[in-house]
């Protein structure tokens, strides 16, 4: 990832669209009725900057010297925010709540009590309808303030029911947050360490699932509760490699958002990032026709104001989407296509890098240099895999180890023999030590040791060999890692049969369209 956007100030000017631009500029003269103030000096050399330069931007400040700057640029950054506050309230119900409750906590300060009460009662059924449960314990908190501590003539009706209110949100917040959690804490296990290996892993999922899964959480009421405890169980499963159960939490993931559609507004973030998880599940159970149902559906959403006007939800779709075509070329064998649009995708990943987090950039190197493993171009496909290979990102370290395991390969195709023996050597020393071998693997690693003593006559056997073994391993669960990341079976079927992985892959996707029209 490039170091050009450290500063922050800087990085939230460079998000700015053209519209929120123009909106600051109009905010703050309107506000301050001076059409020289040193934030707009300040706000229109930041802008100018293609990376971030303090010496070059001091230069560019006519009225700012440099003992000034720290606290300018502070000011600056509040008065952006509140701009943004102002104009993007209409289209977040979270910032018309904390709106609405703001307007009350000032009534109450001037003492216009049933004025506030009458707000609060008001924004209370927006969050109802919006299932905000939160907000519902910040505006009860403020209504039993000023029932308590001022007389307001409904004391007698409303203390009882007040009471009820804040017992059924706290039960409910109590279980939002354990689900919540549970969910948090699965993602961010599998982005540290990838796929189970092993029992001590299986135990370490097992004990989240006991100590953070609530009393009757698998027969969940409201959205909320249905929404974490899927994505805790969808994780669950993908990290277990039960593709199976992934996909049908997966698809109860996206089902709760066609029960109740105004919840695709509320929780756009969540309902882009089922779709993503769905399209995975279909990819890892080669379910060819359901990945392109839900892929248009995808496409189609990401059509839609709601997402196309959205920083953060057009580029969250982006990335999920183009990474589900790189996969469905995968899928079909269509590597040139794919390979034909990465140019555009590199492009607006570029354009789009302060959003777009540095494990995303390499889950995309890995995807393009298989694009490029596919066709045949092993050059490039070991160039986009030294991406992640010289990485220092403390993340995934299944992606760490298959882009190695890759670009040894790679190597292989290439004939680059002298590399070779210390590559392999390399290799196994990297996923043995973290403990990240499978049976498939362990058999890759003894073929590419004897292949260097083997005759080309010779050859054949040894790859109809080495397939034959693997084959058998294609149900075993604790293999699917291996499979999930690295079609090995399709590249040796393509070395056997003398075919290209394309027309092998294509001859897949054929038969399985038979299968399903007979």
């Amino acid at each position: 990832m490039s170091n050009n956007f450290t500063d922050t100030l800087f990085q939230l000017i460079r998000s700015l669209e053209k519209s929120e631009k123009r909106h600051f500029k109009l905010y703050i003269k309107r506000s301050s009725g001076n059409e020289d103030l040193k934030v707009i000096e300040l706000f229109d050399a930041l802008d100018k900057l293609i990376q971030y330069d303090e010496v070059l931007l001091l230069k560019k400040l006519k009225t700012i010297k440099k003992p000034q700057l720290a606290n300018i640029k502070v000011h600056l950054y509040k008065q952006l925010l509140a701009s943004l506050r102002l104009l993007k309230s209409s289209e977040s119900i979270d910032l018309q709540l904390n709106e609405q409750f703001d307007f009350a906590h000032i009534l109450y300060k001037k003492g216009l009590f049933s004025q506030s009460l009458k707000i609060l009662d008001k924004a209370k059924e927006t969050a109802k309808t919006n299932k905000k449960v939160n907000f519902l314990l910040a505006a009860i908190t403020l209504e039993k303030r000023i029932e308590t501590l001022h007389i307001t003539r409904t004391m007698q009706t409303r203390a009882e029911q007040l009471s009820e209110e804040v017992n059924e949100v706290n039960d409910r917040i109590n279980k939002l947050t354990k689900l919540s959690n549970l969910a948090m804490l699965l993602y961010s296990w599998f982005i540290q360490n990838g796929h189970a290996r092993n029992s001590r892993d299986e135990d370490i999922l097992e004990k989240y699932l006991q100590e953070l899964l609530p009393a009757n959480a698998l027969t969940p009421n409201g959205f909320y509760e249905k929404l974490f405890l899927y994505q805790s169980l969808s994780w669950h499963a993908y990290i277990k490699l039960d593709f199976l159960k992934y996909y049908r939490y997966s698809q109860k993931w996206v089902d709760i958002f066609g029960e109740e559609p105004l919840m695709m507004r509320v929780e756009t973030g969540h309902y882009i990032k089922g779709l993503h998880t769905l399209l995975n599940a279909h990819f890892d159970l080669r379910n060819y026709l359901q990945f392109d149902l839900v892929l248009k559906r995808f496409e189609k959403f990401a059509l839609t104001d709601r997402v196309r006007l959205h920083d953060n939800f057009r580029t969250q779709a982006f990335i999920y989407i183009n990474s589900a075509k790189i996969n469905q070329h995968c899928m079909l064998g269509t590597f040139k296509d794919g390979i034909a649009d990465v140019p555009y995708v590199l492009q607006v990943l570029k354009k789009n890098e302060l959003f777009i987090d540095e494990h995303r950039i390499m889950v995309f190197n890995y995807k393009i240099a298989s694009l490029y493993f596919g066709n045949g171009d092993y050059d490039i496909c070991i160039d986009y895999l030294q991406k992640i290979i010289n990485e220092n990102f403390g993340g995934e370290s299944d992606l760490q180890g298959y882009a190695r395991l890759m670009h040894l390969i790679a190597h292989y195709e290439i004939g680059n023999y002298d590399l070779m023996e210390y590559l392999t050597k390399s290799v196994y020393r990297f996923m043995s030590k973290k403990d990240n071998l499978t049976l498939v693997e362990v058999e890759m690693f003894k073929f590419l040791r004897k292949s260097f003593h083997v005759t080309r006559i010779n050859m054949q056997y040894e790859l109809e060999t080495f397939l034959e073994k693997i084959k058998v391993q294609e149900t075993n669960r604790y293999e699917a890692r291996t499979f999930a990341y690295l079609d090995i079976i399709s590249w040796l079927e393509a070395k056997v049969y003398k075919k290209s992985m394309s027309v092998i892959l294509s001859e897949k996707y054929n038969l399985s369209r038979k299968r399903n029209y007979q």
